[in-house]
């Protein structure tokens, strides 16, 4: 979701009126069909809390780094959706002007030190035109799952397939056959969060995706599993004036959901939650237990990409923040280590 509202003060910067920028409607895609390499400039995160440098651990997460970047590319920024390959060297994002960006990560110490072989390439529809020269551009979730790439599209209710792994950047999306309920989420507040359930889950091989907010916010939002043993419609839910806007899988099934919340005068938060994978069904009403918390005291932005990866054992989670293109966000890059 893109967040387009004005405030006369906003995260704490006050006197500017326009506080997200504007909105991907705004937004023109590229005027080229091919890829590019671009350069990206990478400021690493040393401490994800100012008032606490040496502090490491964030409730069940331990911070290992992160980044600031930009770019003068026009298409870099506004990433809502995210993956990292099994080794966790290379990521993949895309724009919720539906670009992919593909690079690799560069290290310091263990530590994250910027972005290389960066490249951005407009995301294609099954005939080869562009996304963001049509009605499917507001791309916004991101999974990855045994070479074929499911993307969320906000705007026009669908999921999209790519064949990733043989044709990357290059891949066309197909759209996945969704239950009718899906068409009628609302406008701005739909498919935020995608991923595939693993072997270990009851909906192995399923498409699990979730809503931003499709109804009141103190009201559960809607989820869907597609396809797998046995799909279905299931709700999830929200509270604390939290929305949904990504989700990823742990290898034994359980769902980490990233979560976030705006109120004007006040600024943005991001949490992470985790539900136990024995409870996603069909008619389930889904509860997550709070595992992350954070705001502006910490090195966060508007929280919307989320991915997780094995390490040597370790459960490792990164988040990347959408920063609607606008001077007043940043694209930050998070890693963490997941503890419980």
């Amino acid at each position: 979701m893109r967040l387009t509202r004005r405030s006369a003060l906003g995260l704490c910067l006050g006197g500017l009126s326009t506080l997200w920028g504007r909105s991907a409607e705004a937004r023109p895609g590229l005027d080229t069909l091919d890829s590019e390499t671009i350069a990206v400039r990478s400021q690493p995160i040393r401490s994800f809390m100012a008032r606490h440098p040496d502090q490491l651990r964030f409730g069940a997460l331990a911070f290992r780094g992160g980044l600031v970047l930009s770019s003068s590319n026009k298409a870099f920024g506004g990433f809502s959706g995210l993956s990292r390959s099994a080794d966790g060297a290379q990521i993949i994002a895309i724009t919720d002007n539906a670009h992919w960006l593909t690079a690799r990560l560069e290290r310091e110490g263990g530590a994250l030190a910027g972005l290389a072989d960066a490249v951005m390439a407009p995301m294609l529809n099954a005939s080869g035109r562009a996304l963001s020269r049509t009605r499917s551009y507001d791309t916004e979730a991101l999974c990855i799952d045994n070479g074929i790439a499911y993307v969320g599209v906000e705007r026009t209710h669908e999921i999209l397939r790519f064949d990733w792994g043989r044709r990357g950047v290059m891949a066309r999306g197909q759209p996945v056959s969704l239950p009718p309920e899906a068409r009628r989420l609302p406008g701005n507040r739909s498919l935020e969060a995608v991923g595939v359930a693993p072997p270990a889950s009851p909906v192995a091989g399923a498409i699990v995706a979730i809503a931003e907010r499709s109804g009141e916010h103190s009201e559960p939002t809607a989820g869907f599993i597609v396809g797998g043993p046995a799909p279905g419609l299931f709700r999830y839910q929200l509270s604390d004036g939290y929305e949904v806007t990504d989700l990823a899988f742990l290898p034994g099934g359980d769902m980490l959901v990233l979560e976030r919340w705006y109120r004007p005068w006040r600024g943005v938060g991001a949490r992470l939650r985790r539900v136990d994978g024995r409870t996603l069904a069909a008619g389930a009403l889904l509860q997550g237990r709070l595992l992350f918390e954070a705001d502006l005291a910490h090195e966060i932005d508007n929280m919307e990409g989320l991915a997780v990866h094995m390490e040597s054992g370790r459960t490792i989670v990164a988040m990347i923040s959408d920063d609607n293109f606008s001077a007043l966000q940043r694209t930050i890059l998070l890693e963490f280590e997941l503890l419980s």
